[in-house]
């Protein structure tokens, strides 16, 4: 039999935001209005951002960009792809993902993710690899570090490259060791909705000698700036960030470890306040691993309830709970992009010219589908308390279990 509601929420006050701007970046913004320049070459913004990155990332090679995405299409365009190229990459994801691929003529190729952790399945990277993959993009999803071990055998195993996508993972440690230091790349975002931003901007690092140090070319059209040359050889952009974005962004990395602890804390506090709630699956983080929350993400058994997932949620909704549905509203092989092929102008060049026979109609990853049709997602801030991720926790058990067939 259904209980009534309560007369007033079980998540009785707002959800907690934290201060992310301060005195810190104020600072670091104002000895930047007295520079004389505000280009990034050589900056003293853009170097102690570089600095403040390798406390924390010890990566021989760092060049700060525009965004994440740039990040990833310089570290893609370091493999210098050949038309028809591939790169597996999962299909939960940002598109910033799989721009730099498709840009420079490649193919993403998307393989399943795990049900239980929602990143790449190794055992379907594997499937997946043919004599035209370049590389393996494991992408840490909300902080989730990937199966590093085996993608990394995976890649020694097949002569690819591994780029770390860390666009949501500032913080996050496999095996004690900062995820985005162990493939050839490491990628990271500055958005304003990450642990850590500056409006937009992004890193990418890398310790392997036969890429990294080109990789301030492709970021800045090729011009050989430690050579003091504009003699472009090859096609590149311009992702080029400047001394604004930098002083915040400096200031902001200062924050990291304390930023990261307390998400950590929110979101294991929140694991173990619900581990063993009927039809409700926790996010594996594995042994020895640290997860740094972006959001958390549960999954429902469905079948154990009497109402479909968006009656749930609303019914989350009004106990107070902030929750999403949607993660992404499809498999990013389902985008219309993907789809109508319409990658350039309403046409895919590398397939129409025979480089590639993908055809994303076809494409399938049914444990993708199955984690975007029954998951919930749940914000998770540095600014949340014990006692808020209490309310939390115990009005899904309530509302779960009120609703429980």
């Amino acid at each position: 039999m259904s209980l009534p509601p309560p007369a007033s929420p079980l998540v009785d006050e707002p959800l907690p935001q934290p201060q992310r701007f301060g005195p810190a970046e104020l600072a670091r913004l104002t000895a930047m209005v007295l520079q004389p320049s505000l280009f990034y070459w050589k900056g003293p913004q853009t170097t102690a951002l570089v600095d403040e990155f390798r406390r924390h990332y010890p990566l021989k090679h760092c060049l700060p960009c525009s965004s994440g995405t740039a990040a990833l299409h310089v570290a893609v365009s370091a493999l210098r792809l050949r038309p028809g190229d591939e790169v597996i990459v999962p299909p939960i994801s940002d598109m910033g993902s799989y721009i730099g691929i498709l840009y420079q003529q490649g193919v993403p190729v998307f393989a399943d993710v795990d049900p239980r952790t929602y990143t790449l399945d190794p055992a379907d990277v594997r499937r997946r690899i043919t004599a035209k993959t370049r590389a393996i993009m494991a992408v840490h999803l909300a902080g989730n570090p990937c199966d590093l071990a085996a993608l990394t055998a995976l890649a020694r195993e097949h002569h690819l490259a591994l780029i770390e996508d860390c666009a949501q993972s500032w913080g996050a440690r496999w095996q004690g060791q900062p995820v985005g230091t162990l493939g050839d790349f490491g990628c990271f975002s500055l958005n304003d909705f990450k642990h850590i931003g500056c409006g937009d901007g992004g890193i990418v690092g890398s310790n392997s000698e036969r890429y990294g140090p080109g990789l301030n070319n492709w970021a800045d059209k090729d011009y050989g700036r430690a050579e003091g040359g504009r003699d472009p050889e090859t096609l590149a952009p311009n992702y080029r960030i400047s001394e604004p974005q930098a002083a915040v962004a400096a200031a902001q990395m200062t924050k990291l470890p304390d930023i990261i602890a307390r998400r950590n804390r929110a979101g294991e506090l929140l694991t173990s306040l619900l581990a063993g709630t009927p039809g409700v699956q926790v996010p594996l983080v594995r042994a020895g691993d640290t997860h740094s929350y972006w959001f958390y993400m549960l999954r429902l058994e469905l079948s154990r309830f009497s109402q479909p997932r968006a009656e749930l949620a609303a019914a989350l909704t009004a106990e107070g709970v902030a929750c999403s549905v949607l993660l992404l509203r499809k498999a990013a092989y389902r985008w219309a992009v993907f789809q109508n092929h319409d990658i350039f102008g309403g046409t895919w060049p590398a397939r129409d010219a025979g480089f590639t026979t993908m055809d994303y109609r076809q494409v399938t990853c049914p444990t993708t589908e199955a984690i975007l049709d029954d998951c919930l997602k749940l914000p998770i801030n540095e600014a949340m308390t014990e006692a808020y991720i209490g309310k939390v926790a115990r009005a899904i058990r309530t509302v779960l279990a009120r609703h429980a067939k």
